[in-house]
């Protein structure tokens, strides 16, 4: 998370006009192409996001914007036992059975490089893997599958603080690209054997391509990304990220046509991060989230999962835009004027939203739903905060705001 960035809407058109190959089924470990991905994202987890647990940056003072800094603020051994603690606490195998229960079948997992191949004079601290390796388990014995995401790569491949680092775009300089390459082959050989639960491999998440980004040499890193893949393992799905580009842009590469198999695009989307999506009410963004599908999944010619969405229909959430940088929705975000107010939305419960709220975020979840299983599923951002109620689907579950099961509808019909 996040992508701060918004699709072009284009005319929808169905695949059989635009003559488009329709991948097979993948097989054994799930059938993409058949079944319906619906899942949630470990989001905050094993790389850290300020505005997912705000705490461990406040307790680190003002310079901890991002993992980076936090790790150089507090110094290795510092760092190391916050996120320690952190690790072991914040998920365990009880989420994984709760997901499971409520009728989910995956789990999103980022992961940052440098829990993989650290560099040399980098800040961040490892550790995380025997974590991760803890998940695929958990996740194997509630009957999840896995897709695991290289969340941040060397020089930050989007200037997000969800790459690690916050601020400049740096990947795809120097030897940054073949570092990324390095841990994904890490990632993938690790998890080459359990492709029973680790089904797919995110090849590097959203890539910020109007920021900067270089296509063509995106495009040939997803390619020896796909080798990558193969190499560890014939059974597993290779995830490619849009790149804020439109997912139909991307039709005619690595498609079963090029001989490409088992290879999902991963497209997000988000109405917070503009002050026009902002404006709009419920309808509205329920309208917009299924015009998103029309335009955008149904014109794929790959497997097209939602692998990002939220319920939130604000930029309120403490720290969303950026630690020290506040929100559009109450015009506290620089150069942005008053849309509403950020009251019980900053940090907050679920429950302490008006039932107006209430009603408006399961129809919008539920709305997108709908818009996403259109295509080859979703995945929801994200499974737990510290107190942001239009993102946490946790409390979501627990308030009646999230469907659960999944497939239960209030608002049925929307798209």
């Amino acid at each position: 998370m996040s992508s701060k960035l918004s699709h072009k809407s284009l005319l929808g058109l169905s695949l059989a006009a635009l003559g488009l190959a329709v991948p097979a089924v993948a097989d054994p470990g799930f059938a993409y192409g058949n079944d319906k991905v619906r899942g949630v994202n470990l989001g905050g987890w094993l790389v850290l996001e300020p505005w997912i647990t705000p705490s461990i940056f406040d307790n680190a003072g003002d310079a901890a914007v991002d993992e980076w800094s936090l790790c150089a603020t507090l110094g290795a051994d510092q760092c190391r036992a916050v996120l320690s603690q952190h690790w072991s606490s914040f998920v365990t195998a009880d989420d994984f059975n709760q997901i499971a229960a409520a009728g989910m079948n995956h789990v999103r997992i980022p992961i940052g490089y440098w829990a993989l191949t650290p560099l040399e004079g980098d800040p961040y601290v490892d550790g995380q893997l025997e974590y991760l390796d803890s998940a695929v388990s958990w996740a194997r014995g509630a009957g999840l599958k896995v897709l695991v995401d290289l969340h941040g790569a060397p020089g930050s491949q989007n200037g997000f603080d969800n790459s690690g680092k916050r601020g400049a775009i740096e990947w795809q300089k120097g030897d940054t690209t073949e570092q990324a390459k390095d841990a994904l082959r890490e990632l993938a050989k690790r998890y080459g054997g359990d492709a029973d639960v680790v089904t797919a491999i995110e090849a590097l998440n959203e890539p910020n391509v109007p920021g900067g980004i270089n296509q063509d040499g995106l495009k040939q890193y997803y390619y020896d990304s796909f080798g990558v893949a193969r190499e560890a393992s014939q059974d597993t799905t290779l995830v490619i990220h849009d790149g804020f580009m439109p997912t139909e842009s991307w039709n005619g590469f690595l498609n079963v046509g090029t001989g490409a198999n088992y290879v999902m695009m991963d497209t997000h989307h988000y109405e917070v991060f503009d002050s026009g999506l902002l404006a709009l009410d419920a309808s509205s963004h329920v309208r917009t989230a299924c015009n998103f599908a029309s335009d955008h999944i149904e014109t794929c010619d790959k497997w097209t999962i939602v692998g990002e969405w939220t319920g939130a229909m604000t930029d309120c959430a403490k720290y969303l835009n950026g630690k020290g940088i506040g929100a559009r929705y109450d015009g506290s975000y620089p150069n942005s004027s008053p849309i509403g107010t950020c009251d019980g939305k900053s940090v907050g419960s679920v429950d302490a939203l008006s039932g107006e709220e209430r009603d408006n975020l399961r129809r919008f979840i539920e709305g997108q739903l709908d818009a996403y299983e259109k295509g080859s599923g979703w995945l929801y951002w994200t499974w737990k905060t510290e107190g942001a109620p239009e993102w946490d689907m946790q409390q979501q579950l627990a308030g009646g705001v999230f469907p659960n099961p999944v497939v239960d509808r209030q608002f049925p019909g929307q798209c």
